[in-house]
């Protein structure tokens, strides 16, 4: 008498219903809830001022929008590195004053005049070279971080107030730094940048698919990702068609896009993104698993110093002028909150890039559309605040329930 070999199943190239329903659920139990939260409340956000706040939806509005959250955004970017390692960094709102100011003095008529994009070049790197300076501290020496950018805020605050002096702000005459907060496509190539993003996004997500199946991997969240393969490319005709109402496509838009996709790239696709996870996560189980950690930190701090230099650059040509109080203000509590409301834990190990976008218009539209109402600066403040609050609490809470759950 023979027997058989039992049956194997073989592998299914997308996941079960049941399994992904299950899977969802444990994930809500186990607080692991990722970017869904800040999505729903920015669409609610929106849905609300839309129908109560009187030209809120409007093409000329959501380009002010965009505008005004670009230099936030760029200092949230570095923000999110250096809060995966669980370290913090108080100087960027005041490093990127020091960026503002070294392109607005390189391009000043009867001084060194640097033409074209020099002035720029100059600024973001002497900003990186200042934050990878401040990392060294923490990393190599083992100071604090909250005490090395504490010296730097008040240090390049003093900085900005001498090299300026009592002369007044200096005029940004640059075309190419005034650019960066102030051009604008032309509708033709507004809508030649969506065609190119969505061909970009379905690509990517068709190649991923692939490798997956190629591998004999199974499609994690199969319905998820069809919907995004129809729901962002519709979204960002969507946003074309109602900036095409008014200017065209704003530079800082496609500024924040370029540098989601090409830092979410390095956080999730490389040997380095890895690491920071992993130094995030358990420092000493990094090092023991040979990572440098010193070098990690190094560079990331370096990170946030590009990206306090980029926003600089932003926020200076937004006002096409830079002034003693240059990097003043709650520019350095917004581009924190940013990362934090969209979602980066502040104990290291946990967040994605996307953090700093999702983060930012969720305080640009809530500030916008208070200021509409016509609410105090005090009001706006506050709101923010209770946002910020919520947004620790609920990472707080969700961290307690994966302890638990052991996820």
């Amino acid at each position: 008498m023979t027997s058989s070999a039992p049956e194997v199943a073989a592998p299914t190239a997308v996941e079960p219903v049941e399994s992904f329903q299950t899977r969802v659920w444990e994930n809500i139990k186990g607080g692991n809830l990722g970017s869904a939260p800040v999505i729903v409340g920015l669409t609610i956000i929106v849905i609300v001022f839309a129908f109560t706040a009187q030209n809120f939806f409007t093409a000329v509005n959501l380009n002010n929008i965009i505008t005004q959250m670009a230099g936030t955004t760029m200092l949230a970017f570095g923000v999110v590195f250096i809060l995966l390692l669980g370290e913090i960094d108080l100087s960027i709102a005041y490093l990127s004053g020091i960026a503002g100011v070294v392109a607005a003095v390189l391009q000043e008529s009867g001084s060194h005049n640097l033409p074209g994009i020099l002035p720029i070049i100059v600024a973001i790197l002497v900003a990186t070279l200042i934050g990878a300076f401040q990392g060294s501290f923490v990393a190599l020496i083992g100071v604090p971080s909250f005490v090395v950018t504490l010296a730097g805020l008040l240090a390049w605050q003093g900085v900005i107030q001498t090299s300026i002096g009592d002369g007044g702000p200096i005029i940004i005459e640059n075309r190419w730094i005034n650019y960066t907060s102030s051009y604008f496509f032309s509708k033709d190539y507004s809508w030649l940048i969506a065609i190119i993003l969505s061909l970009l996004y379905i690509g990517g997500v068709a190649f991923g698919v692939l490798g997956q199946r190629r591998h004999g991997i199974a499609i994690r969240n199969p319905y998820v990702v069809l919907a995004k393969v129809i729901a962002i490319p519709a979204a960002t005709f969507l946003v074309v068609a109602i900036c095409n109402h008014d200017r065209g496509v704003p530079l800082a838009g496609l500024e924040i896009i370029f540098f989601l996709l090409f830092w979410s790239y390095i956080a999730t696709r490389t040997t380095f993104g890895r690491h920071v996870y992993a130094v995030g996560g358990n420092a000493e189980a990094a090092r023991r698993a040979g990572i440098s950690v010193a070098r990690i930190r190094i560079i990331v701090f370096a990170i946030s110093g590009l990206m306090a230099g980029v926003g600089g650059i932003v926020l200076a040509a937004n006002v096409r002028s830079v002034a003693p109080a240059q990097g003043s203000g709650t520019l350095l509590l917004d581009a924190i909150s940013a990362a934090v409301i969209g979602g980066t834990s502040l104990f290291g190990g946990r967040g994605f890039v996307r953090s700093a976008v999702l983060g930012s218009a969720v305080i640009a539209t809530i500030a916008n559309g208070l200021y509409i109402f016509g609410f105090a600066p005090g009001i706006i403040f506050i709101t923010t605040g209770c946002i910020l609050l919520f947004a620790v609490t609920l990472d707080t809470i969700a961290r307690r329930r994966q302890a638990k759950t052991g996820r």
